[in-house]
């Protein structure tokens, strides 16, 4: 979309229904859609940049093409108060930046009817809406500490389903966005859990009438900054209380399993499969992977932002040697969707210089990511006999970044105490780290052939420093 130049000093534009024209004239893309023909189909627990940026738009483009599905907002949490606020005034529209390599872009979208606030004391209102008939999909962004077994979320929406269950309102499908392997399974068990506290009767009515599909999200929203709401002022000319930020790669693979009804969602971009497990692996493997292993290298290196570690061509080669030689050979490959070129969007979306994605960011967790996103590949590795020098050094690099960072200058960890003291351990004897058993698993503290490049990736970084680390290792 094309945003015109401003001319004069005039004022931007409140964002409202009624302004939508005006801003049009400015080459903003808006609603073309009548919005009171939307139906309120879709519930969605915990709007925020998210959601905001992948569903709701997906629903935007349907009701683009003439779809009349929309979508209500309900916010269960004291915060999402302010959430409730900046839609509300503003007609639940918002504004979503897209920042790609050229300049950003605007559009506004209007896929979002309405927003209920409900706290705790308000279980009547979830009830309604939830049992609502209308309500067909009851999608969910509660992050990943949501589906706690003990989970509060699940609690209120155990509730609500026996008020759909009493009110006779039919089959509902939970749909899962969150950003975790098995979201859909990970959303039945807490739903079963909760309901079978509140009513034993409950969980097999929930089992018999829900479905739970699981889906692959895939997009980078960094946080919306003072900077992103004066470009919106400035150059677009809109006054957005809380527009959404995110990069232009858009994905989302899902199982067709809605029991009560869908909008076209294939029409929009969505991808339905059967073969979740296969595309997890692929974004586990070489997306989330590949941040993890080029993370800590760059923050040893005094790098802030992971465009700024692409354009180092040394970083830039040992992720493209990560992704090819040792995380796509363990890859199954699915018909139609190359390996090949989901690594090269990797590289690319790296790359992108708009989203200004802070290592900072990539080096939270490592004790909780790497068990996941990276382990599996070495263990696959050390069974084909194939290079593992590339997770080696990265690990390394994680390792030498415990010690030689101040760490209140590190990003958290929640197990960071205790990665502290196996990394202070490797200063003396590097493979003293691969003790850490939480992280690093028998099959590879044992294989002779990891320790060593483990090792040596270990004094490369010390002797040489993370960059020429990179640089100077040998295929295994």
């Amino acid at each position: 979309m094309f945003i015109l130049p401003r001319v004069g000093p005039s004022s931007p534009i409140r964002l409202s229904q009624a302004h939508l024209r005006e801003i049009a004239l400015s080459g903003v893309s808006v609603p073309t859609y009548d919005r009171a023909r939307l139906r309120p189909r879709i519930v969605h627990v915990g709007v925020g940049g998210f959601h905001r940026a992948h569903l709701a738009l997906y629903v935007h483009r349907l009701a683009t093409d003439g779809g009349d599905w929309g979508i209500v907002g309900l916010g269960m949490l004291p915060a999402d108060a302010e959430m409730a606020a900046a839609l509300g005034g503003q007609d639940h529209l918002y504004t979503l930046i897209e920042k790609g390599n050229g300049e950003p872009t605007a559009q506004v979208i209007g896929s979002i009817t309405g927003f209920v606030h409900a706290p705790n004391g308000h279980a009547a209102a979830v009830g309604d809406l939830i049992a609502a008939p209308t309500t067909a999909i009851l999608s969910l962004t509660v992050t990943e500490a949501g589906y706690t077994p003990t989970s509060p979320t699940f609690e209120r929406i155990a509730g609500a389903l026996a008020v759909r269950r009493e009110r006779g309102s039919g089959s509902l499908t939970i749909l899962s966005c969150d950003n975790l392997p098995g979201n859909g399974d990970a959303a039945r068990s807490a739903t079963l859990a909760a309901a079978d506290r509140l009513d034993g009767g409950l969980s097999a009515w929930v089992a018999e009438h829900c479905s739970f599909p699981n889906s692959m999200v895939d997009r980078i929203t960094p946080v919306t900054s003072a900077a992103d709401r004066e470009w919106l002022r400035d150059c677009a000319g809109i006054d957005d209380r809380w527009p959404v930020v995110a990069e232009p790669f858009l994905q989302w693979v899902a199982e067709d399993a809605f029991v009560a009804g869908r909008p076209s969602f294939e029409q929009v971009g969505v991808l339905f499969s059967d073969r979740m497990h296969d595309w997890e692996q692929y974004k586990l493997r070489m997306l989330n992977a590949g941040h993890s292993c080029v993370a800590y290298l760059s923050a040893l290196a005094g790098i802030t932002f992971v465009h700024e570690a692409m354009a180092v061509p040394a970083i830039r080669r040992f992720l493209e040697d990560l992704l090819y030689r040792e995380a796509m050979p363990t890859l199954v490959e699915i018909p139609g969707h190359p390996a090949e070129e989901y690594a090269a969007s990797v590289v690319e979306r790296f790359a992108n210089p708009g989203v200004r994605d802070q290592i900072a960011r990539l080096c939270i967790d490592g004790s909780a990511k790497f068990p996941t996103f990276l382990i599996p590949t070495i263990e696959r590795q050390l069974q084909l006999g194939g290079p593992v020098d590339g997770a080696a050094t990265a690990l390394a690099g994680w390792a030498r970044y415990l010690d030689a960072i101040d760490a209140r200058d590190q990003s958290f960890d929640a197990a960071g105490d205790v990665a502290r003291r196996y990394a202070a351990d490797a200063v003396g004897d590097p493979v003293a780290f691969l003790e850490y058993e939480a992280v690093f698993t028998p099959a590879i503290r044992e294989s002779q052939r990891f320790r060593t490049a483990f090792a040596d990736g270990y004094q490369r970084i010390v002797e040489h420093g993370p960059i020429a680390a990179m640089v100077t290792g040998e295929p295994a």
